[in-house]
């Protein structure tokens, strides 16, 4: 056991694994109050050295699993992944799953700041090296459970976004959005990649994930790109074409900034009414436990969003070095609150019948879960009624269970996806397992194709 004090706060790392940070701040309002479309925002509560409250990553128990809503069951699809987040249903049912991580980092400067968040996120469970890899499952027989696993493609870049249009697959590397030819039904892909559109990487790359999803008419891809800092403490000059939905013209292979102020959005996806293209957006960290709510929203072509200057509207952040009223004048208020600090990640509207009308083209939502928030919030999917196109209802638990008694995480839900069924898919990256959740109490074992 090692512990290091730290300005008051007192680190305990035991097997290089279980990191416990102690710290007076909390939250001052129920969790609750922190989602929907007017939530709550007390005063920022800023510490010399930020709450961390990390649950250290442990994983499920042998037959372990997920609690799903009452009327719900929740089953294993497939497991035996290494660090799944991102899902993608194929037409013909076949999903593939992005196994995959941070790329290595060129080395820094040490730092306290940056020593503590490598063995918090370490502890989290978020330092292990990425496989590169998209791997195809199938479930043929459609029985909930896939039969084959097998690496679909191999040798990329931190991969995250995946997406279908046109005979090609779009895959949103780290540093670039690449291309595939793509036959139903196949199940490797051996072509070349051809690289489609520079997205910003380079030595910093703070938030590495990259998403992106094509318009319905196959003539434009939109790609998520997160900010290079918590509130550009690296400079302005870092946050070219960040914190952003970037639109890449496949015919000019030309890419513009969509919206922007959007500190990490990760999850894209059209609305089923409205036809509007929603994110799932990470908002800023170190101002307290009570804010600032993660939030999803419609985006808006040259809309701004408030980041760095300002947050849920025109809400000015003091700690940004070089204020933008004008800016801030313009912030648009995101649609609906998703919690403190729940690191919201997946989304995905459901467009099939499986759950019934009352679940019908509203949004699940996967929240990877806090590290900056005491107590914890997240570690759960929930799901956001929605009519006319916009959210209308208090959230609901989908799956929950993902932390233990003592506070270690089980899993973390990450992407989210519906199947060909209809059923909803789950990734674990920490349990490393695509969960499946679906009406009725049948229950499928917990297998490894």
């Amino acid at each position: 056991m090692k512990k290091i004090l730290l300005a008051g706060v007192a680190i305990i790392v035991i097997g290089g694994a279980a990191v416990y940070f102690l710290s007076k701040e909390s939250a001052t309002v129920p969790v609750a109050q922190g989602y929907g479309p007017n939530p709550t925002l007390p005063a920022p509560n800023p510490k010399l050295i930020p709450t961390v409250n990390i649950a250290p990553a442990q994983g499920w128990p042998q037959n372990g699993k997920p609690t799903a809503a009452n009327g719900m069951n929740v089953a294993a699809y497939a497991s035996g992944f290494d660090h799944p987040r991102w899902l993608h249903v194929l037409p013909n049912g076949d999903v593939l799953v992005a196994e995959t991580n941070k790329p290595p980092k060129e080395k820094d400067p040490f730092s306290v700041r940056g020593w503590v968040m490598g063995v918090v996120m370490g502890a989290a469970g978020a330092e292990v090296p990425s496989a590169n890899r998209i791997t195809l499952v199938r479930d043929a027989d459609g029985d909930g459970v896939a039969e084959m696993k097998t690496t679909f493609l191999s040798g990329l870049n931190s991969p995250f976004g995946m997406t279908l249009s046109n005979g090609k697959l779009y895959v949103a590397n780290t540093d670039a959005i690449v291309a595939f030819p793509y036959t139903d039904g196949q199940t490797e892909i051996t072509a070349p990649a051809e690289k489609i559109a520079d997205l910003p990487g380079g030595p910093i790359n703070h938030h590495w994930t990259k998403d992106v999803i094509a318009s319905a008419d196959g003539t434009k891809l939109y790609a998520t790109v997160g900010s290079n800092s918590n509130v550009a403490e690296n400079g302005m000059p870092a946050e070219e074409n960040r914190a952003a939905v970037l639109e890449i013209d496949l015919a000019t292979k030309q890419t513009r900034v969509f919206a922007s102020g959007l500190r990490n959005p990760n999850g894209l996806a059209w609305q089923p009414n409205s036809k509007a293209l929603w994110v799932a957006v990470n908002e800023r960290d170190e101002i307290g436990s009570d804010l600032v709510p993660d939030y999803m929203t419609s985006v808006k072509d040259g809309g701004f969003y408030g980041w760095p200057y300002s947050y849920y509207g025109q809400n000015v952040d003091v700690r940004v070095k070089e204020q933008k009223p004008d800016l801030v004048a313009k912030a648009i208020v995101p649609d609906y609150a998703l919690g403190p600090h729940t690191a919201s990640l997946g989304l995905t509207f459901n467009t099939g019948s499986l759950f019934g009308p009352q679940y019908a083209n509203g949004a699940f939502v996967g929240q990877h879960g806090s590290w900056n928030r005491k107590p914890h919030s997240g570690y759960k999917v929930i799901f956001v009624p929605f009519q006319n196109g916009m959210p209308a209802g208090e959230p609901q638990d989908i799956l929950t269970g993902f932390l233990s008694a003592d506070g270690k995480a089980l899993g973390r839900p990450v992407g989210v996806a519906i199947d060909k069924a209809g059923a909803l898919l789950v990734a674990d990256d920490v349990g490393n397992t695509v969960w499946r959740v679906a009406p009725g109490a049948q229950t499928a074992a917990l297998t490894t194709p």
